[in-house]
């Protein structure tokens, strides 16, 4: 398995609107970070959505190794 591109070595803080799809990057390429511009393409990676029911302020991961993608658990700390 191809390990993704270390977007950032930190989160992204996102505020998020209810009624949106949104979609993480989770192969680290996307110039739209977090969120994925299609640059996965031809890889093994995709993207995973995400909805929220009300406007939220969420800590996404950067690092692209979360092991509660799409949100940060601290992993980025020991890259």
């Amino acid at each position: 398995m191809a390990e993704p591109e270390i977007a950032r070595k930190n989160y992204y803080e996102v505020d998020l609107e209810p009624g949106q799809r949104y979609l993480w990057c989770a192969c680290g390429k996307s110039q739209s970070q977090p969120f994925c511009d299609g640059s996965h393409d031809g890889t093994e990676f995709r993207p995973k959505p995400l909805e929220v029911g009300e406007a939220m302020r969420l800590y996404l991961c950067g690092c692209k190794r979360t092991t509660d993608a799409p949100y940060c658990d601290g992993t980025h700390a020991g890259l």
